[in-house]
């Protein structure tokens, strides 16, 4: 089978962004956004989706991480909707639960070509004590605009939890499970009753 892969560089006032996505891929992966915390998160949606990812980005850091973030949002859902392709045979939907510790989240995805995005966690509100400190609102705006530009059907939801960090960490390793399960190919036929997706 042909590799599924795609590359894609946004390049604005405020950001440039370089992302290259290999869905068959096996984990690897080489971050590098500016900003540490979201650097570990990409990592872990790269190996647990068990996908090979390159994110290089330049960001105005030194008003805010937000544009950063969700330019990074923008252009990785671009390289998963063009990766994806066609769907043919791909398993569509998928969800996923992975727990760190006290956290866990649900994750829940159909790759359904009508972006809808339902996001129901509230972290305790307390910046991650990276270098420098992270907002933990930010990973909404991030999946929103990966959501967005992917044109998938996600629902992340906070079954529980009380560390920020695991809380965002267990996020990021769900989405990412359902996103590898939901584009397994499993078959040789579109999964859509109306012969389009």
């Amino acid at each position: 089978m042909k590799k599924r892969l795609a590359t894609y560089k946004r390049e604005t006032k405020e950001t440039v962004i370089d992302v290259s996505l290999c869905l068959d891929g096996d984990g690897s992966t080489n971050i590098d956004t500016g900003i540490p915390f979201f650097d570990h998160m990409l990592d872990q949606l790269g190996r647990h989706g068990n996908f090979d990812l390159d994110v290089k980005a330049k960001g105005d850091l030194e008003i805010d991480a937000h544009h950063t973030v969700e330019d990074v949002g923008i252009a990785l859902g671009k390289c998963y909707r063009e990766a994806v392709g066609d769907k043919i045979g791909v398993n569509r939907f998928a969800n996923a639960s992975c727990p760190l510790d006290e956290a866990l989240v649900e994750v829940s995805l159909d790759l359904s070509g009508r972006p809808f995005h339902y996001y129901e966690i509230e972290p305790p509100g307390q910046k991650i004590l990276s270098d420098p400190p992270f907002d933990p609102q930010l990973i909404e705006e991030f999946w929103r605009a990966f959501v967005m530009t992917s044109e998938i059907t996600a629902h992340q939801v906070l079954v529980r939890g009380k560390n920020t960090h695991h809380i965002i960490e267990s996020l990021f390793k769900s989405t990412a499970r359902a996103l590898g399960e939901a584009t397994r190919v499993k078959g040789d036929s579109l999964p859509s009753t109306k012969g389009v997706l």
